[in-house]
């Protein structure tokens, strides 16, 4: 049987909660430069305008098919809250991003083979409730996201790079302060959420 959310219904005009993490759990950024490159294969895929390599050869450039909405990177994971318009939008972006930072990743670290999970998760939302939430949900995945870097939280809450969509959302709060305060008003639920799954998965090895 496939795993949660491996099977993905590729629909057009929907939003999408993606998320995917390193090979047996592993980290897939080691230091400030991995994290960087990966944030900028975002900029370049999903740029204003298409960019080119040294070579005067485009890079794969999505802008007109698909948003990035939200994001969060993490050592061993990420996530993404996407607007597709195409279809076929989303597999191209992962695609397009995991090979590209694998091969870097790999190169660098004198490594072979995959760098992520096979498959990516992706979850079609299908209410406002469930987008709403997700965008903090997504920016509290760093327990000091206010200062995390390598996060859409200060697109949110400041002047938002040209590549991180993030005023669709924020329509929906009226302000960026409104929006500070419904994320920092969950802060301690989903830090409760977090300690009860880590214990409950403490137990579990315990008795296994």
């Amino acid at each position: 049987m496939p795993g949660r959310n491996i099977e993905k219904a590729y629909l057009p005009d929907h939003y999408y909660h993606i998320y995917n993490r390193g090979w047996n759990k592993t980290e897939i950024f080691l230091d400030a430069e991995d994290y960087a490159y990966f944030e900028w294969l975002l900029e370049r895929t999903l740029s204003p305008e298409p960019q080119k390599d040294r070579k005067h050869r485009p890079f794969t450039w999505l802008r007109d098919q698909i948003d990035l909405n939200t994001y969060c990177l993490m050592p061993n994971h990420f996530h993404f809250l996407v607007y597709q318009r195409d279809p076929r939008a989303m597999p191209r972006l992962i695609s397009t991003i995991a090979t590209t930072y694998t091969m870097y990743f790999n190169k660098k670290y004198r490594r072979r083979g995959p760098l992520f999970e096979n498959t990516y998760r992706a979850v079609v939302i299908s209410t406002d409730d469930q987008l709403n939430h997700l965008t903090r949900y997504i920016h509290l995945n760093h327990r000091e996201f206010q200062r995390w870097p390598h996060s859409s939280y200060h697109d949110y809450i400041g002047a938002a790079r040209a590549w991180v969509a993030a005023e669709p959302l924020l329509a929906r709060f009226g302000s960026r302060e409104t929006y500070r305060e419904f994320v920092l008003d969950y802060e301690a639920t989903q830090r409760a959420n977090d300690a009860y799954k880590r214990e409950f998965a403490d137990s579990l090895s315990r008795n296994v």
